[in-house]
């Protein structure tokens, strides 16, 4: 039995890591660290767990956090670095869930986070937390970046291709749909149910946070530079991500190759799903699985990707608790279906 921290409980990440974390029958969740909202019990906010879960949230003390064997952080970006220095102290391991340690370079973060990085010498130090591209560095790390939801469910559709060389990956364009639980829990205008009910709209075009993120990963598995297209979008639906994504193909290949292929490499995965049609969102729902399709369009010799998964599951907690899983040895499936 293990113990586990998440500091940021009272948020989307924090209490979807509760969820899981409180069916792990080798984990004993030992402090939940909120903010604004601590004293208040966990089924004051979120009642759906009351008889389930009886945590009652605490504001952050160092001192009560040393010894623990593994830390969450499920901050937003800004906050995590400021405080995973000396949570690497306190905890055995830690597993981040913010964007702040995906990014190597403390100048390409300042870029897109508009901000500077204060712990930028833990930026070299944190393993991209994909299992299904670094399991085996995950396996023995102290410090785990989570991959963002965006990220996961673009890199899982073309890391096959891009690893057979099967598209140039100077044409890859990615069009993702998100629901709304993405941006967080705090309230915005933007965010609120008449400006998202009955619409949807892009946002932050041409300078969002994740394209260098998945340009890095992109450009380790093609072995040169990439520079892609991305435009996220948000849908009125509290959870999920619907990618479509568009890449020329690099010599001909039929439908039913690309299958097979992408069969083959996903074939020991547990949470890829090839399918044989167009995946929806509804199918993933709640789960930590990726889904993924293809096609071939032929009259202008493109491969087309489509991926689904749920933004706070596997684009998140769910993939944190996997990467746990990974780290102490536990059965990767263990309490996450």
């Amino acid at each position: 039995m293990i113990s586990a921290a998440i500091v940021g409980a009272s948020g989307y990440s924090g209490i979807e890591l509760i969820r899981i974390l409180s069916t792990h029958p080798d984990v004993q969740i030992r402090n939940a660290v909120a903010g604004k909202s601590a004293g208040e019990p966990v089924e004051s906010l979120y009642p759906d767990l009351a008889e389930r879960v009886h945590l009652v949230l605490e504001p952050l003390d160092q001192e009560r956090l040393k010894g623990v064997d593994v830390a969450f952080l499920a901050l937003p970006s800004g906050e995590s670095m400021t405080m995973a220095p000396d949570m690497l102290k306190t905890a055995g391991r830690v597993i981040d869930l913010s964007g702040d340690f995906r990014l190597k370079s403390a100048d390409l973060y300042q870029e897109f986070y508009g901000r500077p990085h204060t712990a930028p010498d833990l930026l070299g130090e944190a393993v991209y937390g994909l299992p299904e591209l670094n399991r085996e560095l995950i396996s023995s790390a102290g410090f785990v970046s989570n991959p963002g939801c965006y990220p996961t469910s673009a890199l899982l559709a073309l890391l096959p291709a891009l690893s057979h060389r099967v598209v140039d990956p100077r044409t890859i364009v990615i069009n993702s749909l998100s629901g709304t639980s993405g941006a967080g829990r705090s309230s915005s205008v933007a965010l609120s149910f008449t400006e998202v009910n009955e619409n949807a709209r892009a946002y932050r075009v041409g300078t969002h946070q994740h394209t260098p993120e998945m340009e890095s990963v992109v450009a380790a598995a093609s072995g040169q530079e990439v520079r892609l297209t991305f435009t996220p979008h948000l849908i009125p639906i509290s959870r999920g991500i619907f990618s479509t994504i568009t890449a020329q193909l690099a010599e001909t290949a039929s439908r039913e190759e690309l299958l097979e292929l992408y069969r083959t490499h996903y074939s020991r995965e547990p949470y890829v799903r090839v399918v044989e049609g167009v995946p929806e969102i509804r199918n993933v729902r709640q789960t930590n699985f990726c889904d993924i399709g293809l096609t071939v369009e032929e009259r202008t010799g493109r491969l087309l990707l489509f991926s689904t998964l749920d933004n706070m599951v596997k684009g998140a907690a769910g993939q944190a608790v996997q990467n746990m899983n990974i780290m102490f040895g536990f059965p990767e499936e263990r309490s996450l279906g």
